[in-house]
């Protein structure tokens, strides 16, 4: 019997029905999100004359600043305040990381055991659940008004944002080499430092750099309400109305954060490439012998 045969004794085969499902869970997305819209446009409820007349009113207030005062400002200090917001998004973000870095391998499902790993998580989302605004609004009654506050507030707000992706990149890493060390003997404290470590450092490290790039933006808002940086300037200048030096803050802080920017990107993207070096055999012994607490045989 010929295979034209065959199937025609069979019968054709029918085609599966399409899934169904999937299109459902869209319709209910797509309604939930139109329902959200409307509510929520029902609850500020913007006057028809305030969206029609806000472009023109923006437009006014933009040519307003035209020219800058650049001279104006700079006898100002503003180069001072803009590299002041520079200084406490930087200190910020160097708190952030050297405390979230070691707690969130106490937060990774696959290194630590469900009674440390659920409340050190539930630290993070505590911690993202307060704006930095907030938290700088607490600090100012405590440390008073200057910089020093805007920092400790992007470094606290920082932690919950940078515990999370560092502990995603944790539980995402190879486990292999975590398995090795463990088979050879190696600790607890030596799994992590050469097992995990290498693995996720690098993209630990992007995540400083993309979270150094938001909190230069932050602490321009912190600012505005004492917590230093060029933010005092900018809502003074617009308390007065004096629209040519608000150009000349916007157009120095633009200015910097776009050269922040730059420079991060670049950075970023060498430290998730890698360079590649050569490790000598001297190195490798001593990592082993790291790994195993005890020292290796001298060679003959």
């Amino acid at each position: 019997m010929s295979i034209a045969e065959a199937v025609d004794e069979v019968g054709s085969p029918q085609r599966p029905e399409a899934p169904t499902g999937g299109r459902r869970w869209v319709v209910g997305i797509f309604a939930l999100l139109s329902i959200g819209a409307v509510w929520s446009v029902r609850a500020i409820s913007p006057g028809l004359s305030d969206v029609v007349e806000a472009p023109a009113e923006m437009w006014k207030i933009f040519r307003a600043m035209f020219p800058p005062a650049f001279q104006t400002e700079i006898d100002r200090g503003v180069v001072g305040k803009v590299f002041e917001s520079l200084y406490i998004a930087w200190i910020g973000t160097i708190i952030a990381a050297t405390l979230s870095f070691p707690l969130s391998f106490l937060a990774a499902g696959n290194v630590a055991p469900r009674w440390i790993r659920y409340p050190i998580r539930q630290l993070f989302n505590a911690i993202r659940a307060v704006p930095e605004l907030i938290v700088a609004m607490v600090l100012l009654a405590v440390v008073g008004l200057g910089p020093w506050a805007g920092a400790l507030a992007i470094g606290l707000h920082s932690i919950g944002t940078l515990g999370k992706l560092s502990t995603e990149a944790i539980e995402n890493a190879d486990s292999g080499p975590l398995e090795a060390i463990s088979a050879s003997g190696g600790t607890w404290i030596s799994g992590m430092r050469w097992g995990m470590v290498p693995q996720v450092l690098p993209t630990v490290i992007s995540y400083w750099l993309f979270r150094f790039e938001i909190n230069i933006r932050a602490s321009t808002v912190l600012g505005l309400i004492g917590a230093g940086g060029v933010g005092s300037e900018l809502s003074s200048q617009l308390a007065f109305r004096n629209f040519p030096q608000v150009g000349a803050v916007l157009a120095f802080t633009v200015a910097l954060v776009l050269v922040i920017d730059t420079i991060s990107g670049f950075v970023r993207r060498q430290v998730i490439s890698g360079t590649g070096r050569k490790v000598d055999g001297g190195h490798n012994e001593a990592l082993v012998e790291d790994m195993l607490g005890s020292k290796l045989a001298p060679k003959k």
